[in-house]
């Protein structure tokens, strides 16, 4: 019996005793066996701690506005579970992606006692590189979902890898400090391919881990850089290239980093073949600015008191909402957060700290066995902040009730923490 959707990804949430198991051999084996097409003519992977979600919209905004097909594979999802595989500006369907599931299962051999296991992020990657192939793609988009060197999303070669930021994140998976996460993130290099650096001071690992490979790295602030200037910005090459662009379309500062990062891995892929750059590459990349979507970074909901969305769970993200916040107009902000307990609560907490006027804590306990309760959050809270003003919820939806009860007209409700409560929040605000 044919499964649905929804029927597949429960059954890849249990078939596999483990939710992560980094590893290529098996997902390479698997794919192997599916004919190993190649996703596109072109492959771009974009790691790193935080932006990759951002970096990878802005490279299939700016490559469509250059009329070429794209194909985009993203994680974790919002609402729903197709936005993971984008094609040609679509999300791949149900039907789609069911097919795709079918083919996997029948190559991994489920129906026999020797089946290669995979976990529910591999059933996913695999299904987007299948459906690249299958679309006659110009240029497939990667993200990568936990790391580099072991992520499913390795099995292909990129022919350009950015690295957006490098920081303390998945510590149990990837190392204890900034040198060992980085060597993790620059194993999607390869030897002789361009690899782009996104943040100006990344690690002594990830650099030191790129010479070793053979990578032609290009560093931000080294190689490219991004000038901003009261009418726009300048993007600006070592090799003598510079356009004066728009502001990106997505809000936060740190979005012009993300976009120099993606127009530095463009000039690079552009560079290297000639005949695949457009006509007019300044089109291409000012459209694409202009013209970017990427839901939950720093979305504005609308409203009095407006309803601001974020997934940033991690320290480096709070620094990047602490410098959004620093140059919006006054008004008390007040947060509506959740975490996972393996984040550093703490540091996310300290690097807002009284920015927050007041916190309404959200147990995300009920919807993830990684979640955190909001008693727990609130201890820690305590610790890091005793100043801080709080109430505690069961869920994202108490709390998003709270801060709407409490917030006045010309104050801010930022919503951010986790994918678990961006898509809450958005759920709740769409009725």
């Amino acid at each position: 019996m044919t499964r649905t959707l929804a029927e597949w990804l429960a059954y890849q949430e249990r078939v596999n005793v483990h939710s992560i198991e980094l590893g290529l051999d098996r997902v390479r084996e698997v794919w192997q066996r599916m004919g190993a097409p190649a996703p596109a003519r072109r492959v771009i992977t974009v790691g790193g701690t935080n932006g990759k979600g951002s970096t990878v919209a802005l490279l299939e905004a700016m490559l469509r506005a250059a009329g070429l097909r794209v194909g985009s594979f993203t994680s974790p999802h919002l609402t729903d579970y197709n936005e993971r595989i984008r094609l040609d500006g679509a999300n791949a369907d149900d039907a789609a992606l069911v097919a795709s599931f079918e083919r996997i299962e029948a190559a991994r051999g489920a129906a026999g006692d020797d089946a290669i296991p995979l976990t529910y992020f591999e059933f996913g990657t695999l299904a987007a590189l299948d459906l690249f192939a299958r679309a006659a793609l110009d240029v497939a988009v990667l993200e990568v979902g936990l790391g580099g060197r072991l992520d499913a999303v390795n099995i292909i070669d990129a022919d350009v890898a950015i690295v957006t930021t490098v920081d303390l994140d998945h510590m149990d998976w990837l190392g204890p400090d900034r040198d060992s996460i980085g060597r993790e993130k620059a194993g999607i290099a390869r030897t002789g391919r361009p690899v782009i650096i996104g943040e100006l001071a990344p690690p002594a690992g990830l650099l030191d881990a790129l010479l070793a490979c053979g990578a032609r790295i290009e560093r931000a602030g080294v190689d490219f850089r991004a000038e901003r200037h009261i009418d726009g910005w300048r993007w600006l090459h070592r090799d003598g290239s510079a356009m004066e662009l728009p502001e990106p379309a997505l809000a936060a500062p740190v979005q012009f980093a993300n976009a120099a990062a993606a127009i530095a891995a463009l000039h690079a892929l552009w560079a290297d073949d000639v005949a695949f750059a457009p006509k007019d590459v300044f089109a291409a990349v000012s459209a694409g600015l202009h013209e970017v979507q990427v839901p939950a970074r720093l979305q504005s909901l609308g409203g009095d008191p407006a309803l601001v969305v974020d997934v940033g769970h991690n320290p480096q993200a709070a620094r990047a909402l602490a410098e959004w916040l620093d140059t919006q107009p006054g008004g008390r902000v007040h947060a509506v957060y959740g975490a996972l307990a393996d984040k550093d609560v703490s540091g996310v907490i300290g690097a807002l700290g009284p920015r927050i006027g007041h916190w309404h804590l959200a147990g995300l306990d009920r919807v993830s066995p990684r979640g955190l309760a909001a008693a727990a959050l609130a201890g820690v809270l305590r610790q890091a902040l005793p100043q801080a003003v709080f109430d505690v919820h069961a869920d994202v939806a108490g709390a998003l009730a709270a801060a709407r009860a409490a917030a006045r007209p010309g104050e801010r409700i930022l919503a951010f923490g986790s994918f678990f409560v961006a898509s809450a929040v958005i759920a709740d605000a769409a009725g």
